[in-house]
């Protein structure tokens, strides 16, 4: 086999990897749950991970809320922007390339929220809550469209 063929066999396999990267990364591992939502599929670590930042946003949304009423708008910005885009970072690739498309850009709005949040603290607490009230609609689609199940 001459150099031409190999370079050809390899710039085909490179196409046919970036392909299945391509395809992972927009489909991910799923399946059709029996309630009708979408299964994502993990492993059991990779989901107590989701879950656990899942909790993790629960927990910012209600400190937040206290934080706004008693008017601490530097305690919610501290807040919001530790459950911002800056939490993305530590979600293993692995991870990333089990999530479909609409789930990691529902995750990704929903991060992108909070820093919004972060950024309304400057204009009030009414303001918080406003975005709070559009972030929290990401959230509720979310466990309305998507579940975890562990690979078997």
């Amino acid at each position: 086999m001459n150099t031409k063929s190999l370079a050809v066999i390899a710039i085909l396999l490179w196409g046919v990897t970036a392909a299945f990267v391509g395809f992972k990364f927009v489909k991910g591992s799923t399946m059709t749950a029996e309630d009708g939502r979408e299964a994502v599929v993990l492993d059991a670590g990779e989901r107590a991970f989701i879950l656990t930042e899942m909790r993790g946003m629960l927990a910012a949304v209600q400190d937040i809320l206290s934080a706004a009423n008693a008017g601490d708008m530097a305690a919610v910005k501290d807040i919001a922007y530790q459950v911002g885009m800056a939490e993305v970072a530590g979600v293993p690739v692995q991870t990333m390339l089990k999530l479909p498309i609409e789930f990691k850009q529902l995750g990704k709005a929903t991060h992108v929220g909070f820093d919004d949040i972060g950024k309304a603290a400057d204009n009030g607490a009414k303001a918080v809550l406003e975005k709070l009230d559009e972030n929290m609609s990401r959230c509720v689609a979310c466990h309305e469209g998507y579940q975890f199940t562990v690979a078997e």
